[in-house]
């Protein structure tokens, strides 16, 4: 009776398709070719056998874990061959060996009942065993060097996808440390910045007799400052500046710039103090560089999860895609500087 809820063939083609975006970009297009073909004829073989096969008495979920298992396989050992300068009229007689090996192994392993993580160790120990077993023969006929032989023999392209994988949380890590640390900081030096106010303002009030308003805080003071800043201005500038707050603290410095006697409510001392810290937090205009703009997008990456930037950009013509996937690299993205500050823009107010 045929596996209920196991499409062995929309599995195989799912794998084929996502190997193609896995498959190593420095390889020719027909060793791709080959790689992909190869993963998805014995992906749906494997699949059509299992799915056949009712003395098994596989449910899906056991299929799938067989197949996937053979996909997997499939993809790094030919990719090993490729690498190896083994000529290609000698690939397919090696795969067709790993291929039923893989198969048989994880079938017996299965109706053993035999746990996954030792199954998944056995696979792997066969799969080798094979792989070299046929290196060795055709080493035997002739049909390769000592060095080919060799060379082959050390492809693992499992194993450096697994280094490449550990790399790349490793500089996830280092960046999402970096970015905390710089939080830390600022942090940090916010607190030390409301301490040296808070401390200032008591000096002066200990010196002499500040008009300083009871009981405000040093929100409050400073959006009394920008008051006074802002009952200089057109009443265009002032809107376009007010729309800039929420509407709480918006209407809190309309009512201060109503004040009849706001002047003398604030020290002229405490007032530059405020100006001035209100000018530290003031976004300065980013260089456009080239640098500049890969390090701003590796900060958003930094922050956070790159599922979240893509699903940002996700309906964005490719360009911009491939702007922001270069840019997780570190690599710039061949573009106009203004389209590229503009695209960044974009993507730091998206997230």
């Amino acid at each position: 009776m045929p596996i209920e809820g196991f499409d062995y063939k929309g599995f195989a083609q799912n794998m084929a398709d996502q190997a193609v975006q896995l498959v190593p970009a420095d390889l020719k297009d027909f060793e791709k070719e080959y790689i992909v073909k190869t993963l998805g004829n014995f992906t749906m073989l494997a699949g059509e056998a299992l799915y056949n096969d009712s003395s098994l008495n596989l449910n899906a979920e056991a299929a799938i874990f067989i197949t996937q298992i053979i996909a997997e396989w499939s993809f790094h050992k030919s990719i090993d061959l490729v690498h190896s300068g083994i000529l290609p009229q000698y690939w397919d007689s090696i795969m067709q060996k790993i291929a039923f090996t893989i198969f048989e192994v994880a079938k017996q392993g299965y109706i053993k009942k035999i746990p996954q993580d030792q199954l998944l160790q056995a696979v792997e120990h066969h799969v080798v065993k094979v792989y070299n077993q046929s290196i060795e023969e055709l080493q035997q006929k002739g049909v390769i060097d000592e060095e080919t032989k060799n060379r082959a023999e050390n492809q693992s392209n499992i194993d450096q996808m697994v280094q490449q994988a550990q790399a790349e949380q490793e500089r996830q890590n280092r960046q999402r440390a970096v970015a905390e640390e710089s939080m830390r900081q600022a942090e940090e030096n916010q607190k030390r910045k409301d301490e040296d106010f808070a401390a200032k303002r008591q000096s002066k009030r200990a010196k002499r007799d500040v008009s300083t308003p009871q009981g405000y805080t040093n929100k409050d003071l400073k959006l009394m400052t920008l008051a006074l800043v802002l009952k200089i201005l057109s009443q265009d500038k002032v809107t376009t500046i007010l729309n800039k707050f929420n509407s709480n603290d918006s209407l809190r410095i309309s009512q201060y710039m109503n004040m009849a006697n706001l002047e003398s409510q604030l020290d002229s001392d405490l007032v530059s103090d405020c100006l001035k810290e209100i000018k530290d937090f003031l976004p300065t205009k980013r260089k456009l560089t080239k640098e500049n703009l890969v390090k701003a997008l590796m900060t958003v990456y930094a922050t956070n999860p790159r599922e979240k930037v893509e699903k940002a950009i996700k309906n964005e013509r490719p360009l911009v895609k491939r702007f922001a996937s270069k840019a997780y690299d570190g690599e710039y993205s061949d573009l106009p500087l203004k389209v590229a500050g503009i695209i960044t823009e974009y993507i730091e107010e998206s997230i």
